[in-house]
């Protein structure tokens, strides 16, 4: 599975720091253990000083994106790889649809504890997902039945990717890195046949 890309929209490293720590406080079991690749976006800061903090909350940095030279050296200073944009770019685009396979179809629950993902495709689950249950697709999810665990679509970056379910009873929702926990899904929404997907960068459920 591809990593998560934490991307830094500011070069002061104190609102970088706080910036992560409210993240992680949101959800803090997602972020436990999961690597990330810090993109720079051509910031300079004190990349020693975010991986430190990142690895604090849990997170594991893998390696820097979109470094000038001299964050580079010290990010490989530091333990991390340097990746170039073209790399992320390329991790992030949508394979063209005859290149995608066919959907990866589930006719059983998914229980607490299983973890299912589609890799380079959608996923259709015929049956319910369970709390503690998690389902990820590089594509879109489809549930037919209630989603009570986690639901992570476009997992490789592609921001046109969708959740449907028959009732939106979700511990976490995300399409493209974007997430919203539970206590984000309005009332109006919750146990509800819903869709999730991003809107200008920002993901919102509608009812369907």
């Amino acid at each position: 599975m591809s990593l998560t890309v934490l991307r830094l929209n500011t070069p002061d490293t104190d609102r970088v720091i706080a910036g992560i720590e409210a993240e992680v406080a949101r959800a803090p079991k997602l972020f436990s253990g999961l690597p990330v690749l810090i993109d720079l976006n051509r910031h300079r800061v004190d990349i020693a000083q975010v991986a430190d903090i990142a690895r604090n909350q849990g997170l594991v940095p893998v390696a820097v994106v979109d470094a000038d030279d001299d964050s580079a050296a010290s990010a490989r200073a530091c333990g991390l790889g340097v990746l170039q944009q073209a790399a992320l770019d390329s991790q992030a685009s949508r394979p063209r649809s005859d290149e995608r396979p066919a959907a990866r179809i589930v006719d059983q629950p998914v229980r607490s504890g299983q973890q299912l993902y589609a890799r380079g495709t959608d996923l259709i689950i015929r049956a319910p997902v369970s709390a503690g249950a998690e389902v990820l697709a590089d594509g879109s999810i489809h549930i037919y039945g209630p989603l009570r665990g986690r639901a992570l679509a476009g997992c490789r970056g592609d921001e046109t990717a969708r959740i449907f379910c028959q009732s939106l009873e979700a511990e976490l929702v995300a399409v493209a890195g974007n997430y919203l926990v539970a206590d984000d899904i309005a009332p109006e929404h919750r146990a509800q046949p819903s869709m999730v997907r991003l809107v200008d960068e920002t993901l919102t459920i509608e009812n369907l």
